[in-house]
C-alpha cells in the first residue's frame, strides 16, 4: 500500500500536518486534496490540540497545483465558463480552509511555495519561512489565474500587481518585508523553530485564541474578504475557457515533452 500523501501527529497541545509527497514537490494532486482536507478536518476537532501546524516533507513546501496529472477523457472543463467556475469554486473552498477553522494553522514553509501553495499559504494565520523559500504564482505566464486572488489584501496592491502580472518570484526576505511571512530562519533550524512557535501559541487558552481568531475574520470578512474572493473567482473563471496563443503553446508542450519543458519554455522568455 502507498503511504499517505498527508500525514497527521500530535506533539503536546499542537496538530502537525504534513504534505508527504516529495517527489512530486507536493504538487496538488485530487488525492493530496482530499486528504489535506480530510486533514485540516481532523486537526480542527481534535480535543488535544489549540493549534494547527502545517509543514511539509522534502526540499518544497508545495509547487502548486499538479498540472502533470491527465483528466480523463470527458472532463471538458474548459469548454465554457460555466464548467470552467464549477471547476475552480471547489479550489477555493479547500484553499480558505485555514481561514475557516477555529483553530489558528501555522505554515512552516521551505523551497518553492508557488501558486496554489503559494495561496494556501498566504491563507493561514502565521507562516515562518526558510530561508530558501521562493514565493509566487507564475500561473498568469501560462494563461491562468489561481482561483484566490488573496495576495492584494495581504501585502497591499501595488507590489501585488506587479507579482501577479509578471507571474514573478520573491525571497524569503522580500516576503518577509512585505508582510507576506512573519519569521524566516535558516533551512537547517525550520521544523525546530516552527514546532517551538507553534508550542508557544498553545501556551494561550484555545477559548482565548479561537474568540481572537473569529474576530479578526469577522473584521476582514465585514470589509469584504470573503466577497473579494469569491468576486475574483467569478471574473477568473471564464479565462480558463478561453482559447489563448501562450496557453495553447504551453499545454501543447506538457502533451508532447511533460510539465518542466513547457515550464522552461515560458520561464526562459522572461529573464532579464
Amino acid at each position: 500500500m502507498a503511504d499517505p500523501v498527508v500525514l497527521y501527529e500530535v506533539d503536546e497541545k499542537v496538530g502537525v500536518i504534513t504534505l508527504n509527497r516529495p517527489d512530486k514537490l507536493n504538487a496538488i494532486s485530487a488525492e493530496l486534496q482530499q486528504q489535506l482536507t480530510q486533514g485540516f478536518a481532523r486537526a480542527d476537532t481534535d480535543p488535544q490540540t489549540s493549534v494547527v501546524l502545517l509543514r511539509a516533507e522534502g526540499r518544497s513546501f508545495c509547487a502548486g497545483y499538479d498540472i502533470s496529472a491527465q483528466a480523463p477523457p470527458t472532463d471538458d472543463w474548459r469548454s465554457d465558463a460555466t464548467k470552467a467556475h464549477d471547476h475552480l469554486r471547489p479550489q477555493l473552498e479547500f484553499e480558505m480552509l485555514p481561514w475557516t477553522m477555529k483553530k489558528p494553522v501555522i505554515a512552516s514553509v521551505q523551497g518553492h511555495v508557488l501558486g496554489g501553495g503559494c495561496e494556501l499559504v498566504m491563507l493561514c494565520d502565521l507562516t515562518i519561512a526558510a530561508d530558501n523559500a521562493t514565493f509566487g504564482e507564475p500561473e498568469v505566464r501560462f494563461s491562468a489565474v489561481g482561483p484566490a486572488i488573496v495576495m492584494p489584501m495581504i501585502i497591499g496592491y501595488k507590489k501585488a500587481r506587479e507579482l501577479l502580472y509578471f507571474g514573478d518570484q520573491i525571497d524569503a526576505e522580500a516576503a518577509l518585508e512585505l508582510g507576506m511571512v512573519n519569521r524566516v530562519v535558516p533551512l537547517a533550524e525550520l521544523r525546530e523553530a516552527s514546532l517551538r512557535y507553534a508550542k508557544r501559541l498553545s501556551l494561550i487558552s484555545p477559548e482565548a485564541l479561537y474568540a481572537t481568531k473569529r474576530a479578526v475574520n469577522r473584521v476582514a470578512d465585514a470589509a469584504g474578504f470573503r466577497t473579494a474572493l469569491y468576486a475574483g473567482l467569478d471574473v477568473v473563471g471564464p479565462l480558463y475557457a478561453t482559447k489563448t496563443e501562450f496557453g495553447a503553446k504551453f499545454r501543447d508542450i506538457v502533451g508532447a515533452e511533460g510539465v518542466p519543458a513547457a515550464v522552461r519554455w515560458r520561464t526562459g522568455q522572461f529573464r532579464e
